[in-house]
């Protein structure tokens, strides 16, 4: 459970969903998904699976090359932007979107957005997280400022402060769907699942900070301590705020669906075993 836990605490998610009035349409929002980097988010979903089967006692390897088919296919590009739309197109206000899409169309906010569909799409997370491990604590070294930038930044994304638990409503998801579709046989039922599950919970949020830290300084390691806390101070803006609180919700939802959908397509390449 704890590789596919660090898997998914990579993806800092929150679960609330706001409904709102005036969303935007469709043209708009694929535009919106394309300028502020969120359609290349999704898409990194797909990366966060390779460590499920790890979660049933299982390796990526026990399947052959008939997992990476099935990991392209449930988690197809299309179908997740899809998803994205048909949620947003219902929640999205025009003016929420287009401030955000306003910061994000300028020369920092596209620099931005390259810098974080690179570091999103970068499959060695073992290289990624040395790597900004090693920065932070070189800036701790030097009581850099930056190292609070990185703080506030990571905060403000996730001002809903439930992504401990997205992960594991995830994780109770995809275990009950696996269940269901006999890939493994759960000696639990869900409520003593979901309370086993957060028996660790302050290990978690621990973990979920030092990941969010570790891949924000890997992440902006390029741009200059001005431009830190020039991005920090547009994420705490109040539309901003409420603009991330959505987007986390849709990228949840969209990893539960997917990772039930992935469940389930499991049963016809694994047999039963108990976990």
């Amino acid at each position: 459970m704890r590789a596919l836990r660090a898997g998914l605490a990579a993806l800092v998610v929150t679960m609330a969903m706001p409904v709102m009035a005036l969303a935007a349409d469709r043209a708009k929002l694929q535009d919106f998904l394309q300028v502020t980097g969120f359609d290349v988010a999704l898409e990194s979903i797909r990366l966060s699976a390779e460590s499920a089967p790890q979660m049933l006692g299982m390796q990526a390897e026990d399947f052959g090359t008939e997992w990476t088919r099935l990991t392209t296919d449930v988690f197809k590009t299309e179908t997740m932007h899809d998803l994205a739309l048909n949620i947003l197109e219902r929640t999205l206000e025009d003016d929420m979107l287009s401030h955000a899409a306003d910061f994000y169309a300028t020369d920092l906010g596209q620099r931005l957005v390259e810098a974080e569909n690179a570091s999103h799409m970068k499959e060695d997370d073992t290289l990624k997280h040395e790597s900004g491990e090693a920065i932070v604590a070189g800036l701790e070294r030097l009581e850099s400022p930056r190292l609070e930038y990185l703080k506030r930044m990571n905060e403000a994304s996730d001002t809903a402060g439930v992504s401990v638990r997205a992960i594991q409503e995830i994780q109770v998801r995809f275990l009950m769907a696996a269940a269901g579709a006999g890939v493994i046989e759960l000696q639990l039922d869900e409520p003593d699942l979901r309370e086993l599950l957060s028996s660790d919970e302050d290990v978690l949020k621990e973990e979920v900070a030092a990941s969010a830290l570790t891949g924000a300084a890997y992440t902006y390691q390029s741009f200059s301590d001005q431009e830190v806390l020039e991005y920090t101070e547009a994420l705490e803006h109040p539309k901003m705020r409420h603009v991330y609180d959505l987007m986390n919700a849709v990228q949840y939802e969209i990893m539960a669906n997917r990772f039930e959908a992935l469940a389930r397509a499991m049963q016809s390449l694994q047999p039963s075993q108990e976990l």
